[in-house]
This record gives structure tokens, sequence and C-alpha cells, in this order.
């Protein structure tokens, strides 16, 4: 079990443990992955997930295949993202003004007035009521290990390799 210290806002030498959840991993990976998707090929966020802690996929509306180049640039940018060790963090809006900033077609009716918008530094911000990790760094290095095009639908099949763990921190503490 890896632990990360994260030192609280209010008082920097109050330090707490916090347990990299390999399912918030995968899911912050998704975020990058989808905004990426979006800004290299204007397609839109996934419409499905399946996130699972060795491997997860997403499905995006698109008209092709990938071709191996565009597969290593969607890595290489994620993992780009990934080395910047952005903050992640959250806030909260009423639904009206999320209304504003964010496509609400997926959200359902009941999700009440007031929705949790996830920020990743200014790379990418959506409702989200998923578990996140605290930064990037906690993520590790992103891999597309497979995609596949069928019926205007593209599947991306990733994983996430372990992240290094900080120095002074062992498995033990």
């Amino acid at each position: 079990m890896v632990y990360i210290t994260h030192f609280r806002k209010k008082d920097k030498n109050t330090a707490m443990k916090h347990k990299i959840d390999p399912k918030s991993r995968m899911h912050s990976a998704e975020h990058l992955l989808n905004q990426t998707m979006v800004r290299m090929f204007n397609c839109g966020r996934c419409f499905s997930a399946h996130i699972e802690k060795k491997k997860s996929k997403c499905d995006y509306h698109f008209d092709r295949s990938l071709t191996e180049k565009e597969t290593r640039e969607i890595e290489k940018r994620v993992n780009d993202v990934i080395k910047t060790d952005m903050p992640v963090t959250e806030e909260y809006m009423t639904r009206e003004e999320a209304r504003t900033y964010f496509k609400l077609d997926r959200l359902p009716e009941d999700a009440g007035g007031e929705l949790r918008i996830v920020r990743i530094g200014d790379y990418d911000a959506c409702p989200c009521i998923g578990q996140h990790v605290n930064s990037l760094r906690e993520i590790g290095t992103f891999r597309i290990v497979s995609s596949s095009f069928d019926s205007g639908v593209l599947r991306i099949r990733y994983k996430i390799a372990q992240p290094a763990k900080p120095q002074g921190l062992s498995n033990e503490q």
C-alpha cells in the first residue's frame, strides 16, 4: 500500500496520510483522457465509461479508428498533464449556474440543486460524483492498451502504472 503525505491549507504543520485508491487514480485519468480527446478531436467527453482498478475503458462518438500516431499522441499529452502535478479540487455550484458552463444532459434530474464540480488545475472541469486523487502525481503513468471502432463508437482501453513513491515514504508508512 502506498501512502502520500498532504498538508492541509489551514495548518501546514499538520500532515495527513492519504491512501491512494486505484479506482480514484483511474477515474482521475479518465477526466484527463476526456479533456485530451476534446482538445485533440473536438468529439466531446465519453458517453460511457467503465472504470476498474486494473484496466478501464471509455466510449466516444467518433467517425473512425485512431491511428497509431494518434494513440501515442493521446498518451503523451495525458502523461504530460500528469507530470504537471496540478491539484484536483472540488467546488459546488447551483444547477442553473453549472448549466452555463457544462453540458448537463447526462445528469439525472434528481441529482439535486447543487452540483459538485471537479477541477484539475486549469486543464479540466466537469460535474462529477466520483472519487479522485488530490494531485496528478498520484495517478502514475497512463497507457492506452487498445482501441477499437465500430458503428460510430470509438472505445479506448487504458491502464495506469503505479506512481513513484515520494522520497522518505515506504509502503509500511
